[in-house]
């Protein structure tokens, strides 16, 4: 990915991390837990949810880099929050729906923000494990 405007991806990414941090939100307050963000299975559901598809391991890293280095989200201990500034971007997007979401965040990137660059690293079994994790709910109906 170039680094001078969003991707795709970026987007996806983005609108796939407000999506799961959501409903992790919403599971916590119903059960009386603390809210701790969205793990990376979260992550990857609500981006499978979008796309039908789960983002490669390498596609995820470089987008959460993006996305974590211009202060949109907060990625630690491998849970993902979306940052004020992030959640600023999402309410003032304009409503298009879930359909056209991503795409219409994409614009809304490069008119709004500029891609940074953390130092998160995603590496391959931790990957794997939240892609088991996905996958284990998916087959439980979760």
């Amino acid at each position: 990915m170039g680094a001078g405007s969003w991707q795709w991806n970026d987007a996806w990414i983005f609108v796939s991390a407000v999506i799961a941090e959501r409903l992790e939100r919403d599971r916590a307050m119903h059960a009386a837990l603390p809210v701790t963000g969205a793990s990376l299975a979260d992550l990857l559901a609500a981006a499978d949810f979008l796309h039908h598809s789960v983002p490669s391991r390498s596609d995820l890293e470089e987008s959460v880099r993006r996305l974590a280095g211009a202060g949109l989200i907060v990625v630690e201990d491998d849970l993902v929050e979306v940052a004020p500034a992030g959640e600023q971007l999402w309410r003032t997007r304009p409503f298009s729906g879930l359909s056209s979401a991503v795409m219409t965040l994409q614009a809304q990137l490069n008119r709004a923000a500029t891609p940074g660059e953390s130092d998160w690293t995603l590496d391959e079994q931790t990957y794997a494990t939240a892609v088991r994790e996905y996958s284990i709910r998916l087959a439980d109906g979760r």
